[in-house]
């Protein structure tokens, strides 16, 4: 039985520490699943390199239906520790890049809990949870990554709505994105995330208040990879993204970058909402 789900520190930071591991074959025909759902050319096939980030679509979670939550998400307990608060998001997050991963590969995901902090923000109280991933095939590293969770509350209808920070409009490189009910839905699936926000509107609009279908954040975040590798040429050797505010089905909205003033190294990447609200930020670097 899951232990019952609560704000106190003292029960959460108990968690801390916690490790699992799993192993999973990358196997082809999800990663050509994952091409057609971008409209990506081609046909990815065995021994071909994994595209950087695309390890988000394996290594699945699954719990019997008597398990989830009424949000979608599995109840809570188990490896994450058990956050009373409502609204769980993928905050941000960082990754370096060793070994490629291809296809066929058997690779081990170990991921362990490193951190479990409460907050008090202007939306009201705020949990913030930090695991850390790290990939190995054949015991060579492949992927480390640290990843940010936030619990939070209910939206208040009543609440004073924050100022949206603007965008960059200094782009080198940029494309428009235009997602759509099905996007979303095929991206649920093939990371069996459950979450009602992405596919459900009545649950996304009436329970959780947003306008629209939510966007996903790591998927914001792959198509940022995937354009900061395209542009650049090159596999990145390290990303980091955070999320600012959601992107909805309702528009399009454009993802853009360009080399950062540190050098020819790393760049400086960005989505763009509807009239020019910064959604996401991140940063990617490459090979000397």
């Amino acid at each position: 039985m899951n232990p019952a789900a609560t704000n106190d520190i003292n029960v959460l930071q108990d968690w801390i520490g916690r490790t699992e591991s799993r192993v999973d074959v990358i196997r082809a025909p999800w990663a050509q699943m994952m091409q057609q759902t971008l409209d990506r050319a081609g046909e990815l096939v065995d021994g071909d390199v994994l595209p950087q980030l695309w390890h988000w679509i394996y290594f699945l979670d699954s719990v019997p239906l008597a398990r989830v939550d009424t949000d979608g998400h599995p109840e809570r307990g188990g490896f994450l520790p058990p956050v009373a608060l409502p609204r769980r998001m993928w905050a941000g997050g960082r990754l370096t890049f060793g070994e490629p991963v291809r296809l066929g590969d058997t690779v081990t995901k170990t991921s362990t809990i490193n951190n479990v902090v409460m907050k008090e923000g202007s939306t009201g109280a705020l949990c913030f949870v930090t695991v850390t991933h790290e990939l190995h095939v054949n015991n060579k590293l492949c992927v480390s990554e640290e990843q940010d969770l936030v619990y939070r509350e209910h939206p208040d209808p009543d609440a004073p709505k924050r100022e949206p920070k603007p965008a960059r409009t200094d782009a080198i490189w940029s494309e428009t994105v235009t997602p759509s009910e099905v996007m979303l839905f095929r991206f649920s699936a093939l990371t069996f995330n459950g979450h009602r926000i992405h596919y459900d509107r009545p649950y996304a609009t009436d329970v959780e208040g947003y306008p629209g279908l939510v966007f996903h954040g790591p998927l914001t975040a792959t198509l940022l990879g995937g354009l900061a590798t395209s542009s650049s040429g090159q596999p990145m050797t390290s990303f980091s993204f955070r999320a600012m505010a959601p992107l909805f089905d309702l528009d399009p909205f454009t993802i853009s970058g360009a080399p950062s003033p540190e050098g020819d190294h790393s760049a400086d990447l960005w989505a763009t909402a509807p009239g020019g609200r910064l959604a996401m930020q991140a940063s990617a670097t490459f090979p000397d």
